[in-house]
């Protein structure tokens, strides 16, 4: 089948699914207001709360919800054949992610900038409040410690891209303060940022010793390494203490010095980078060798799959990021529809270019099936598979591959790295307000709450698994994280549904997504806390098993608190 076809009907849904129904919902749903005062004016702080123009609010959007996680789980999820992630990630982005993202951002705004999980004590109590904060607390934990993983084996695989990668953050700093002090657009010094990274980029593509290759500085893969450690674990610990000094400082900067400018370079990447490999799959044509539909797979489609892509159809942790961060900066109520809708729209071509990439790599049925031969398989390679497709498709514009590849892998870790930083940015918040409802004043302070995030996520994603070194058990918890993401993005319909019933609007648009995603999750949630159960006797499972029945208890009581909340006839707005 050609690919170009596959990728014209998605594309295709996505134009009218901004163009007509994001406008409806706009309208006729959230109703926006041209002339409602945002809290980024009512609160203008210069640090959290600043007036920005739509576009930098959308790039600063964009890349925190797309990360790493919209590339993975469909180069994953391709296991069950491309025709299931297509589906789920084309209807899923119009009909759940757009709705999702837009309104947790409209919910926000008309709140004072509050985060969703304060939200929730305003629309169904303190206890679901609580709970709710918990379960978000759990998630962005397992995301701090899951990117920074997967940051640290970019940079050991692909070391060219680290230079590029650096260089970004002192041209992000200089945009900020040429933007912010000196009244610079942003538009042409990002592009310049842009070029000299891509120019640095295609030196250290072809130059040894910009190769940053912290491995070979232990001697190689039979190492030693420190502390008696291999090699390859010794080079990742190092980058986890690099990444999570990188992210403290980040996260506790005003958000006009790096975290705007980078996001705004980043979003440039994206486009950059998408226009790339959309051009390089329309001059190319590959065919699709991947099959429609697999029938040998050891692990049903159902309802894993609805886990397994969760960025890139709807994921939770973009109501974190509109609620957390976008909320704070949103100029105008009206540009909710371009940042939310179309960050989702943006999100949702990202996992469409990484399910073509994946599906044409391989010259035969046969040669995807023997590199998709188990689910496990799968999740081990689904990364590298798209890196190396993705490069396939850059050396149809005649790139050399080397450089195309160390362009993409510098394109998945500018994008791991936004989210990296993003989420410790929202942990600290949820720290803070932890620290507020049980008057424990310290966790309120910035550095505190901030030293805590980033030492949890540390100790998270360095936790070994028996004798295999630091950072063999960092995707430990990655089984609940597909499940406690879409679990919050249903409560999250949930609340946004209650909020739209309190102002006498139709909320089948929010409910609809909400009873499916949240039918899914749980029965995948049930059957993963099952399953664990029958392997009780190992350490490992038995954290797995109770972390995953409380998030399961937990997320049960919130929402049958909230459909009793929704049933009633007397509630009224928050507002």
């Amino acid at each position: 089948m050609s690919s170009l076809l596959v990728a014209a009907i998605g594309i295709i849904i996505f134009i009218l699914g901004y163009r007509f129904y994001s406008k409806f919902v706009a309208e006729k749903i959230y109703q926006l207001d041209p002339n409602y005062v945002t809290p980024a004016h009512q609160y203008k702080d210069g640090v959290d709360f600043v007036p920005t123009n739509k576009y930098v609010v959308w790039g600063h959007h964009f890349t925190s919800v797309a990360g790493a996680a919209p590339i993975l789980g469909p180069a994953i999820a391709v296991y069950w054949g491309w025709l299931p992630a297509f589906l789920w990630v084309v209807l899923g982005t119009v009909f759940a992610a757009g709705v999702h993202d837009f309104g947790t951002l409209v919910l926000s705004v008309r709140n004072k900038g509050q985060s969703i999980g304060t939200l929730a004590h305003r629309l169904i109590g303190k206890k679901a409040k609580l709970l709710f904060l918990f379960i978000i607390l759990i998630l962005v934990l397992m995301i701090n410690a899951v990117f920074a993983w997967v940051i640290s084996n970019l940079f050991i695989s692909y070391p060219a891209s680290v230079i590029p990668v650096f260089i970004q953050i002192p041209l992000a700093i200089w945009i900020g303060y040429a933007v912010y002090k000196g009244k610079t657009k942003m538009l042409l010094p990002s592009i310049i940022a842009l070029v000299v990274m891509y120019g640095v980029a295609i030196l250290s593509s072809n130059i040894d010793f910009l190769q940053i290759d912290v491995v070979s500085y232990f001697g190689g893969e039979g190492a030693a390494g420190l502390f008696g450690m291999g090699a390859v674990s010794s080079a990742f610990l190092i980058w986890i203490v690099i990444l999570m000094v990188y992210v403290y400082i980040a996260s506790t900067l005003p958000v006009w010095k790096l975290l705007q400018p980078r996001d705004y370079i980043n979003s440039h990447q994206l486009v950059v980078g998408m226009a790339i490999l959309y051009l390089g799959l329309l001059f190319t044509n590959p065919e699709v060798t991947a099959p429609a539909a697999s029938a040998a797979s050891d692990v049903s489609w159902f309802p894993l799959l609805f886990i397994t892509v969760a960025c890139g159809a709807i994921s939770g942790f973009h109501g974190l990021v509109s609620s957390g961060t976008s909320s704070k900066q949103l100029n105008k109520e009206t540009d909710a529809r371009f940042v939310g809708y179309f960050g989702a729209v943006g999100e949702g071509a990202l996992a469409l270019v990484s399910i073509l990439a994946v599906i044409t790599l391989f010259p035969s049925a046969g040669d995807f099936t023997a590199a998709y031969s188990s689910f496990a398989q799968a999740n081990a390679t689904g990364l590298g598979n798209f890196i190396e497709g993705a490069s396939q498709l850059a050396n149809g514009l005649a790139i050399p591959p080397g450089i195309a590849t160390t362009i993409v892998s510098i394109i998945v870790v500018s994008f791991a790295a936004t989210t990296l930083d993003t989420s410790v940015r929202l942990m600290r918040y949820i720290i803070a307000e932890l620290g507020v409802e049980y008057k424990i004043p310290a966790l309120s302070r910035m550095h505190v709450a901030t030293s805590i995030a980033v030492i949890l996520s540390a100790v998270l994603v360095l936790l070994p698994e028996g004798s295999k070194g630091f950072g063999s058990g960092g995707y430990l918890l990655w089984p609940l994280f597909g499940t406690s993401n879409q679990l919050l993005a249903g409560i999250s319909l949930l609340l946004i549904s209650i909020w739209l019933k309190r102002q006498g609007r139709n909320f089948l648009v929010t409910l609809i997504p909400m009873v499916f995603l949240l039918i899914m999750t749980l029965l995948a949630m049930f059957n993963q806390v099952l399953f664990q159960w029958s392997w009780f006797g190992s350490d490992a499972n038995m954290l797995l098993f109770v972390l995953g029945a409380v998030i399961f208890v937990f997320a049960v009581w919130i929402i049958i608190t909230a459909i009793s909340t929704l049933t009633k006839n007397d509630i009224r707005s928050p507002e």
